[in-house]
């Protein structure tokens, strides 16, 4: 019977003896040993303590008995997850459709148009309930959000003042990630009860106002806004996008940076995660954006298109001197936030909101006609219920009704309404019995219609989500046709194979996504008693058992929900390491010149100096370099940070001299795990002196990229780093495989993205030890056979022992632009018209292409890839030899849209059938990109990131 392995790796015996002979080698793993330095393999008979593979029903049936740990209550803690219900056109169109969850990130626009309007749509729905003029595409969640809104007062602010005000009323995890975000980089946090708006304010660079705040108190902020404003200061304010449905907006109250989450349109509260954080900001501060920005640019036919703003887009790429490291997003989610806006419209959104404040009002009632004492105060959906000494035996009552109130005091709990407990007598009765409400049966309705408490003043009345967009899809069949239609836009691995270098566009397999949507998983509050989520913490202690062993750590945090923040967490506790043994001086970061570009942006923001090592010509850290760094911040060096294998795709061979070099001056060694998929079963990072590294579990651990998010990046490290690693101070358990991590929180919640933590635990159950290896063995044959066929046509810019590559190429186009006057962005969009996703364009190298097939391409897919490129390579000679104009040739003009090849006379120097179907086998099944390419100056120039009118499409 074949295994799940079998069906996960795309080339099979047979494939894979013939790859193997063009490479001259017997066996997959006499070319791995090959490659690998022997200083870091693991014995070949090394005992593995994961558990032997299951099956994909096995797997199920575990993930089934681990749910059943779990229980969902209905939950009223709030704190920034509310209860909300997915609209299945949704769940089944976007959440559970290959078309959306494997895209990746739309570096490639011409053939990402479908998810970038869904992004602008995003934008604008974020904008126009903010009141301010840009926001970006996506954050990774609230509590992040406002910490780079912070970041961004600070460098943008006209005060000199170091002092930041955070609101006494913010939510408890997002104080908790100020204050360990904020202490690496200099800043004074003064928490502030902003009660008394009429009392005096210190002088500070900003201020974080929370609105509604936690306790639910709504109060209008526009003085303390003014206040600040008036000394240089800028004002960050979190706010709840449906009750802005109802209440003026940040940006009519004086904002200029609006932080939160969409969580509750749409997406499932998911023990956490992942959900669509969101950033806006005023005019005049757009450029100062964090993160991801769309645009609407225009093509080479003057159509309007969508790009991501170069401007704005990753400031990692300034290093060293990036001002945040935020590189991705959280683009499913984002999708589905903003298909919610389309699906409901404004009025039903404000339908929605009505109900829950209503339902909130009505519970208010209540609880004062049976005697409850509610504290009083403006509302939207938080009442805080006064029984004092009683606090914890009402919450233990509720909980055994199956009902989670949220905890404030000994004398005080807190009841937060949502769209799920928005409806029906029945479920008001049971939410409020345990504090001894009387039923409302025989009641007439009308005497349940308090008036309410919202201030008049702050009270909305400007319109939103006014585009046709928003109005036009409202049925399901409208819904579910505008889905489909943006879907069929897109280029996804559901279509073929996206060879991106450094991102390992794997296989996501049906069985290992099918229990993210399981109510028992994705219906959890991220803060319920640990006696409801013991099914959770199980499968997280699985995970982060099995990923410890095949690393060589001791331990693991899955709180971070990006390679980003995984490498910040990592950082920051290598620098509370140094402190806890009084070495304050150590703050240099020694990092190579082709590292990852996050690297350097998370170094800084961890409070540590970049010292950039140079490269050899091989692509290796340059030794003698490395040692003079070293001796010359012998004292101050605080950690190196390396790729393994290298950024260049190659296996290092003296990384343990590397690593011992800086142990022996007091340094800790970073290793970044983003290319781990060429070392799982043969070496193990904690082996080779490695202390902490960060894990992608959206590239080897198969989670989906998702268009540009989710992502998971847990940090791994050594027993010593353990009490530094990411803790929290609402998590049910701050230890992991016996260890306690207490450094601050990186994420807004204990486990960051756990509702799609099942994934990569399925992966790993289903595959087991042999199966992981067998998998890396497969991604470093198929990377090393598209290196020895293309190798003749594309030079392959390096290599390592015994010339072999590890999980990727690079391909070096320049000799080719230098012949023909063909660009490696020509060779990047005339893949499209040949049916394929573009490598990853010059990273890390200028005018290269860097290849990663990974392992579950099958042979006949790397062969089409392979095909195409010399097909590119002899269109390209045809250039060059005058056949065609340098001017007027199919590279140059692609990629090729049905339209351009239909619409009037052709006038080109090259036939249509050349345009469109350059390979007979494209006759069958042709990708035609929506658009054609992209004027990225043009919409730099022309800065526009919310929804066209539709007549600009006409």
């Amino acid at each position: 019977m074949t295994g799940f392995a079998d069906r996960h790796i795309g080339t099979d015996a047979a494939a894979q003896s013939r790859m193997l002979a063009t490479l001259g080698y017997d066996s997959v793993e006499a070319l791995v040993e090959a490659a690998i330095p022997r200083a870091i393999a693991v014995d070949a008979a090394r005992d593995w303590t994961l558990p032997e593979p299951v099956s994909e029903t096995g797997a199920l049936a575990e993930l089934r008995r681990l749910a059943s740990r779990n229980t969902v209550a209905v939950s009223m803690i709030g704190l920034g997850y509310h209860g909300t219900i997915t609209p299945s056109v949704i769940q089944r169109n976007v959440l559970e459709n290959p078309s959306w969850y494997t895209a990746y990130t739309p570096y490639q626009p011409e053939i990402s148009q479908g998810r970038l309007e869904a992004l602008i749509n995003f934008q604008t729905m974020v904008a126009d309930l903010t009141g301010l003029a840009t926001a970006n595409a996506s954050m990774l969640d609230e509590s992040t959000a406002v910490v780079e809104g912070m970041l961004l007062a600070r460098r943008a602010s006209g005060s000199s003042s170091r002092v930041f005000l955070v609101d006494a009323d913010a939510l408890p995890q997002t104080r908790a990630l100020l204050a360990h975000r904020a202490a690496a980089v200099g800043i004074e946090l003064r928490t502030t009860d902003f009660t008394d708006a009429t009392g005096e304010l210190p002088e500070a660079f900003g201020v974080f106002i929370q609105y509604p705040g936690a306790s639910g108190r709504i109060w209008d902020p526009s003085a303390v806004i003014a206040s600040v404003k008036s000394v240089g200061g800028l004002a960050v304010v979190a706010a709840d996008l449906l009750a802005l449905t109802l209440l003026r907006s940040p940006g009519e109250l004086g904002a200029d940076v609006a932080v939160g989450t969409s969580q509750r349109f749409g997406v499932p509260m998911g023990f956490g995660g992942p959900h669509a954080g969101y950033l806006a900001v005023r005019a005049g501060l757009e450029r100062q954006l964090p993160g991801r920005l769309v645009g609407v640019s225009q093509d080479a036919d003057g159509h309007p298109a969508y790009r991501l703003s170069l401007q704005t887009r990753e400031q990692h790429i300034r290093r060293e001197k990036a001002t945040s490291n935020i590189c991705t997003a959280q683009v499913l989610l984002a999708v589905m936030a903003s298909s919610y806006a389309v699906y409901h419209g404004p009025d039903g959104l404000a339908a929605i909101a009505n109900a829950v404040h209503r339902v909130t009002i009505n519970a208010k009632a209540r609880l004062r006609a049976s005697g409850v004492e509610v504290v009083e105060q403006p509302f939207f959906d938080t009442l805080l219920a006064r029984v004092p000494g009683r606090a914890r035996e009402v919450l233990a009552a509720a909980e055994a009704d199956g009902i989670l109130y949220g905890l404030v005091d000994d004398d005080t709990v807190r009841l937060v309404f949502d769209e799920t407990t928005a409806y029906g007598a029945e479920l008001l009765d049971a939410v409020l019995a345990p504090l001894g409400a009387e039923p409302v049966s025989g009641r007439e309705k009308g005497s349940w219609r308090p008036a309410s408490p919202l201030p008049p003043e702050l009270v909305r009345t400007s319109a939103y989500l006014t585009h046709p967009v928003f109005t036009t899809h409202r049925t399901e069949t409208g819904t579910m046709r505008y889905l489909k239609y943006l879907a069929d836009k897109d280029y996804a691995l559901d279509r073929g194979m996206i060879p991106l270098g450094s991102c390992t566009m794997k296989l996501n397999a049906a069985t290992e996504m099918a229990a993210v949507t399981w109510p028992e998983f994705a219906n959890l509050h991220p803060f319920a008693p640990r006696a409801h989520v013991e099914g959770y913490l199980d499968l997280i202690g699985d995970l982060e058992g099995w990923l410890a062993e095949l690393t060589g750590y001791d331990t693991v945090s899955l709180q971070p929900n990006a390679g980003s923040q995984g490498e910040l967490a990592g950082l920051l506790a290598i620098r509370g390491y140094h402190l806890s043994r009084g070495d304050a001086q150590r703050t240099v970061c020694l990092i190579p010149a082709s590292a990852h570009g996050t690297n350097a942006a998370s170094a800084v923001l961890a409070g540590l100096r970049v010292v950039v090592v140079a490269t050899d010509a091989d692509g290796n850290v340059d030794l003698d370099d490395l040692t003079a760094k070293i001796a010359a911040n012998a004292d101050a060096l605080a950690a190196l940070m390396i790729t393994y294998p290298s950024t260049h795709g190659v296996y290092e061979h003296e990384v343990r001299r590397i690593t011992d070099a800086v142990h022996a001056a007091g340094g800790q060694v970073y290793i970044d795990g983003a290319n781990l998929n060429a070392l799982v079963g043969y070496a193990r990072f904690g082996d080779f002196g490695g202390d902490v590294s960060h894990l992608n579990l959206h590239k080897t651990f198969c989670i989906p990229h998702g268009g540009g998010g989710p992502g998971v990046g847990p940090v791994a490290a050594k027993a010593h780093l353990a009490p530094f690693l990411p803790g929290h101070p609402l998590a049910q358990s701050n230890e992991h495989s016996g260890l306690e991590h207490g450094g601050g929180p990186v994420s807004a919640a204990p486990y960051g993205s756990p509702s799609i933590l099942p994934i990569s635990w399925a992966y790993v159950r289903m595959m087991g030890a042999d199966g992981l290896t067998r998998a890396t063995g497969a991604a470093v044959l198929s990377a090393n056979y598209i290196a020895a066929r293309l190798r003749e046509h594309y030079p392959v810019l390096y290599a390592g022992d015994n010339g072999l590559v590890a999980h990727e190429c690079i391909l070096d186009v320049r000799p080719l632009t230098r012949q023909t006057g063909i660009t490696v962005d020509d060779v990047a969009k005339r893949l499209i018209d040949y049916g394929f996703h573009a490598p990853t364009m010059s990273f890390p190298v200028a005018g290269t292409l860097m290849v990663e097939p990974t392992e579950s391409e099958d042979l006949a897919e790397i062969d089409r890839f392979v095909d195409a490129m010399i097909a590119i390579r002899l269109e390209a000679s045809a250039v060059g030899a005058g056949e065609w104009p340098a001017d007027d040739n199919p590279l140059v003009n692609a990629p090729h849209t049905a339209r351009s090849v239909i619409v009037g006379e052709w006038g080109h120097a090259y036939s249509r059938e050349a345009a469109a179907y350059p390979v007979s086998t494209l006759l069958r099944n042709k990708y035609w990109a929506p658009v054609r390419r992209i004027d990225q100056a043009w919409g730099d120039r022309n800065l526009f990131c919310a929804c066209p009118p539709p007549e600009a499409f006409e």
